[in-house]
């Protein structure tokens, strides 16, 4: 009788042996995967800051690409991209820059006098460079992290304007 008994316990502690492996190795699994999770989210937000901002202008430039109506231009030290359009009879601008650490748009009738901090801020950055070349539009950001990235957009409208601003 004893022999059972002993087989009993020996069971019993088996049973809480595997039972403890398990649970270690479920731990192990969700700690492993906390780990991925958290280098996948990181990773999904460095690449949504390094192309939201140029996504974004490129799309701009897109809806708004006709004769004269995309110009660069400096309001102060501050690179500006300027789109025009044309709204009832009456020309509008839509001014895109960085200001205070953060990319703004401006939208204003012709007559009304540009104010940066004004704008609607959009997302962070920390600088932004607009330059137009030969038909394309190049564009810089660098990011609050040090990301830099350049982007080149080659416009449909031949026309180059720049414009200056006080």
């Amino acid at each position: 009788m004893k022999r059972e008994g002993n087989k009993f316990q020996t069971e019993k502690v088996l049973v809480l042996v595997l039972f403890a492996v398990l649970a270690v190795c479920i731990i192990l699994v969700l700690l492993t995967g906390a780990g991925v999770y958290g280098r996948l989210t990181e990773r999904g937000r460095a690449a949504y800051e390094r192309r939201t901002v140029p996504q974004y202008i490129a799309t701009k430039i897109r809806q708004a690409d006709c004769e004269g109506a995309v110009s660069v231009g400096k309001t102060g030290d501050t690179d500006v991209l300027q789109l025009t359009e044309w709204i009832d009879g009456k020309r509008y601008h839509t001014r895109i820059y960085c200001y205070e650490g953060f990319v703004r748009e401006f939208f204003s009738a012709e007559d009304v006098e540009f104010e940066p901090a004004a704008g609607e801020t959009l997302m962070e950055a920390e600088q932004m460079c607009f330059s137009l070349e030969d038909g394309s539009l190049f564009v810089t950001v660098r990011q609050k992290n040090g990301t830099i990235t350049e982007q080149r957009l080659t416009l449909r409208s031949a026309g180059e304007e720049v414009f200056h601003e006080k």
